[in-house]
């Protein structure tokens, strides 16, 4: 199944209502304890498993949660996007975190986990970071056919031409190039190539796929060891969750005529010109990201991270845990956490309201 397939424009009402973007979270939104956090009456031990790039905002969510709820534990092991859908379906954890949604198949394992509908809603919208450590050089920009080819393998050396075309004023050296990618299954790697796939299909011929798919370069396991491979080496380039990306190089990509950065606030305008996934239910809200997009001011490569939870658990006190914590994941406070936590970009207002609405229907059998 494509992912990321994209329909026809979805009307603007629509996509207004659906959109992802910066909300307005004031003073009176402030990370940590507080009541969107829900009651201290709830105890006991919640388990989740998944996507390594939300691995800082889990963290914030994880201070402000248990603030609130003493008598709780939150345990959550960042093995990536594609181990934590695996867990979850398999009745190993009790919720799961991933930047890509359930496909067709792991859709119908897991309401048989469930025996209930499958909750999957956003919580978490960072840009993808193209990385890089190339002493002498601060600032690169990429065209989308120039960043195929280099994780392709047909651009080898950092002074190739269609580099310097990009980047008329840098000092390139005559080094070597070497590609860093992910070695597990990654939602963020499924997010990457769908952004190469579909802006730069002649360069980037491999498709959209959640393992990489060339030999050579450097594999790592999860975000962290992307990072520390890039960190590591001298004419490396990498993709990542831009909350981990700390002081290495930053890539900015081109989107029309111009080259946009990896900020929050440019992620999140990508999702205004997006359309929600056709035929799923009520309890599901995933998106098809429109990653050809031209607009003004728009950061093409984002990762769109779901929590995946039952609709229905066996017993109360289960269910109250995993209502608890969704609520507070998607509410304004839980955002904003993640925000000054992980650098992502809070969900809409609206959004929240209709993530708190599913939520709500979690319960016991």
């Amino acid at each position: 199944m494509n992912r990321n397939k994209l329909r026809a424009a979805a009307p603007l009402a629509l996509a207004a209502t659906v959109a992802l973007g910066l909300s307005a979270c004031g003073a009176d939104n402030e990370a940590g304890a507080d009541d969107n956090a829900t009651s201290s009456s709830l105890s006991g031990t919640l388990n989740g498993a998944g996507a390594s790039s939300q691995e800082a905002a889990v963290g914030s969510w994880q201070q402000g949660f248990q603030t609130a709820n003493p008598d709780v534990t939150v345990n959550y092991d960042p093995a990536g996007s594609g181990a934590g859908r695996e867990q979850f379906i398999a009745g190993g954890t009790d919720f799961a975190g991933s930047d890509a949604y359930l496909d067709d198949e792991e859709l119908a394992k897991a309401e048989e986990r469930c025996a209930s509908d499958v909750i999957e809603v956003p919580t978490y919208v960072s840009p993808i970071a193209v990385i890089f450590n190339l002493p002498g050089v601060d600032a690169l920009n990429l065209s989308p056919d120039t960043l195929g080819k280099i994780f392709a393998g047909t651009i080898t050396t950092w002074d190739d031409a269609a580099i310097k075309a990009d980047n008329p004023d840098a000092d390139l050296p005559s080094s070597k190039i070497t590609p860093v990618h992910r070695s597990d299954d990654s939602g963020t790697t499924e997010n990457f190539t769908a952004y190469m796939a579909a802006a730069a299909p002649e360069s980037w011929t491999e498709g959209e796929v959640e393992t990489w798919p060339i030999k050579g370069g450097e594999g790592a396991q999860g975000t962290s060891g992307v990072v520390a491979a890039v960190q590591g080496g001298e004419g490396t380039i990498g993709y990542a969750d831009a909350s981990q990306a700390g002081e290495l190089g930053v890539a900015s990509l081109k989107v029309g005529d111009e080259f946009v950065g990896p900020s929050p606030e440019a992620a999140a305008k990508i999702l205004e010109a997006s359309a929600p996934l056709e035929g799923r239910g009520d309890t599901h809200i995933v998106m098809d990201i429109d990653h050809k997009t031209t607009e003004a001011g728009v950061y093409p490569a984002v990762l769109v991270s779901y929590q995946i939870a039952c609709l229905q658990y066996d017993d109360e006190a289960k269910a109250d845990l995993v209502k608890g914590w969704m609520t507070y994941v998607a509410s304004s406070d839980g955002q904003q956490a993640a925000a000054s936590g992980a650098g992502s970009a809070p969900l809409t207002s609206a959004l929240e309201e209709r993530i708190s609405g599913i939520v709500e229907g979690i319960s016991a059998k």
